[in-house]
C-alpha cells in the first residue's frame, strides 16, 4: 500500500495519465474579455439583468480596474454596480480572489444601489495578447461573481441583513458555488471558449476532459471533507480536554483516529501524526464547529443547479422562470430570513444530497 506522503504524488501521476492535458494548454481558449462577455450573457439569460461597462464613471485605484453597472431588463433601473480588479500585482496586492462590499443597500442610510468589489489575481495582458486564463481562474471568476450577485441583487432594505450581511455561515457559499456549475454547462462554456487568435472553439475532447477531471478522485475528496467536518464537530461538541489531559478519557489524537477509522480507513493517520496542531481552520480560522459548511454549501448549490437541470438547460422559458425564482429568493432575501427557509422558498423542499452525488460521479 502507499505511504501517506506518496498518495498525492501518485494521484497526480494517475490524473496525468488519464487526462493528458495541462492547464496551460487551455489558456488560449479563455481570454478574459470573452469570458466576461459569456458570463454577463449568462447573468442576463438567467437573472434578467444586463451588465454594462461604465469605465470612467467612477474613480479607480489602478488603471487595470474596471467599473460595471447592472440594470434590470424589465424596468431599465440601475440596480447595482461593481469594480473588477482582475490581474495580479505581486508588489502591492495580496494573492487569492475575493468579493467585498463597497456600499451596502440600506434604507436608513438612503443607499439603494449596492456596490461590490470583485478581485482576482489573473495574468495581465502582454502587448496585443489579452489576459489568458486557466480554467481554474474561470471558475474562480464565476465563484466570486456569485458572491457579488447576492450582494448586488438584494431587495432587503435593512443594512445589517441586506445582501451577504447576516447570512448564516453554512449558506454563504451557496450562490458562489452555484455559479461554478455553469462552467460545465456546454452552451455557457462554448459561448466564450474560443481561441483568442483564430476564433476556433475549444476542441470537444478537451471540454470532455474538463468534465471528467471534475469527478476525478471525488470519492476520496468527499471522504476527506466528511472526516474533517465530523472531527471538528466531535472535538467541539463531545471531546473532554480535561479528562484527556488527566488520562481519564480520550486524547485529542484518539478522537482523530476514531473519526478517521470511519471516514478514511484507507488513509489512517500515523501514530506520529500531529495534523490537528496545524488545523487552523477549526481553531483560529473562524470554522470552529463549522467546517461542515464547506460540504453543506456544495449540497445546497448542487441541488439549486439541479432545479435548472430538471426543467432542461436548453428550455429557455423554463430556465428564465427558475432563474427568476433563484434571484427572488437566494439572491434577494439577504440574511433576515433563515437560509433553510430561503432555500425552501426556492426549491419547495429542504436540500437533498442527490444532485451533489450525481455531479460528483458517485451516483
Amino acid at each position: 500500500s502507499l505511504a501517506p506522503w506518496d498518495v498525492t504524488f501518485w494521484s497526480e501521476r494517475l490524473k496525468e495519465s488519464k487526462f493528458d492535458m495541462t492547464e496551460e494548454e487551455l489558456r488560449p481558449y479563455f481570454a478574459l474579455p470573452a469570458v466576461l462577455e459569456g458570463m454577463f450573457g449568462l447573468i442576463d439569460r438567467i437573472f434578467n439583468v444586463s451588465v454594462k461597462a461604465a469605465d470612467g464613471e467612477a474613480e479607480v485605484w489602478h488603471p487595470d480596474v474596471r467599473f460595471f453597472k447592472l440594470f434590470d431588463n424589465d424596468t431599465g433601473k440601475h440596480v447595482a454596480s461593481f469594480y473588477l480588479d482582475p490581474y495580479s500585482r505581486p508588489e502591492n496586492k495580496r494573492g487569492g480572489a475575493w468579493m467585498a462590499d463597497c456600499i451596502g443597500k440600506s434604507e436608513a442610510l438612503n443607499r439603494d444601489v449596492p456596490v461590490a468589489y470583485l478581485t482576482c489575481n489573473g495574468s495581465p495582458p502582454v502587448g496585443d495578447k489579452p489576459s489568458l486564463m486557466t480554467f481554474r481562474e474561470v471558475e474562480t471568476l464565476f465563484h466570486e461573481t456569485g458572491h457579488g450577485l447576492q450582494h448586488m441583487l438584494t431587495t432587503a432594505s435593512v443594512g445589517d441583513v441586506s445582501g451577504i450581511n447576516g447570512v448564516e455561515w453554512d449558506a454563504v457559499e451557496l450562490p458562489s458555488q452555484f455559479m461554478e456549475n455553469w462552467c460545465y454547462d456546454r452552451p455557457t462554456v462554448y459561448g466564450f471558449a474560443k481561441h483568442w487568435e483564430t476564433g476556433e472553439p475549444l476542441p470537444e475532447e478537451k471540454f470532455q476532459k474538463l468534465c471528467d477531471q471534475k469527478v476525478f478522485n471525488a470519492g476520496m475528496m468527499t471522504c476527506r471533507q466528511l472526516y474533517f467536518g465530523q472531527m471538528d464537530m466531535e472535538l467541539h461538541c463531545n471531546f473532554d480536554p480535561v479528562a484527556g489531559e488527566k488520562g481519564e478519557g480520550k486524547t485529542i489524537f484518539d478522537v482523530q483516529r476514531q473519526v478517521a477509522s470511519k471516514y478514511v480507513p484507507h488513509a489512517m493517520p500515523l501514530e506520529e501524526d500531529r495534523f490537528l496542531c496545524a488545523f487552523s481552520h477549526i481553531f483560529a480560522g473562524g470554522y470552529s464547529a463549522g467546517y461542515y459548511s464547506y460540504k453543506w454549501a456544495e449540497v445546497m448549490s448542487a441541488d439549486a443547479f439541479a432545479a435548472f437541470e430538471e426543467v432542461g438547460l436548453d428550455n429557455e422559458d423554463e430556465v428564465k422562470r427558475v432563474g427568476k425564482k433563484f434571484r427572488d429568493t437566494v439572491l434577494s432575501l439577504g440574511g433576515g430570513i433563515p437560509p433553510m427557509e430561503v432555500f425552501k422558498q426556492f426549491r419547495g423542499r429542504e436540500p437533498s444530497p442527490e444532485a451533489l452525488l450525481r455531479h460528483s460521479g458517485l451516483a
